[in-house]
């Protein structure tokens, strides 16, 4: 089993080839095919590869699938004794994306 750890949007994901994933909002078309290379750590088979920070020559190519958003979150400010409520909702802009391949250069298994 592969794996990366891919960094997008200021998170970090832990990401398999076959798999989807909502990240935070990518400015692309649905259908249109990305490479990430911000790849922290690739791990095949018996080897693992950790960057410093990032693994060179490592990417990750996904598919944009669609946009989305998430759950509404609710945000409910009070204060007892003072009769003062605010009752505010969120709702974050998400991508869902397909992870196709892991990637990784020869030369850099050697490192």
């Amino acid at each position: 089993m592969s794996y990366a750890i891919i960094q997008t949007g200021g998170k970090q994901y832990r990401v398999e080839p076959g798999r989807f994933y909502d990240v935070e909002l990518l400015h692309f078309e649905p259908d249109t095919k990305l490479t990430i290379t911000d790849v922290l750590l690739v791990s095949q088979e018996e080897s693992t590869i950790i960057g410093q920070p990032l693994v060179t020559g490592a990417t990750v190519e996904a598919t944009i699938m669609q946009h989305l958003r998430a759950k509404k979150v609710i945000v409910y400010k009070m204060q007892p004794k003072k009769k003062t409520r605010k009752k505010n909702g969120h709702r974050q802009n998400l991508t869902r994306i397909m992870i196709d391949t892991i990637n990784l250069d020869p030369s850099s298994e050697a490192a």
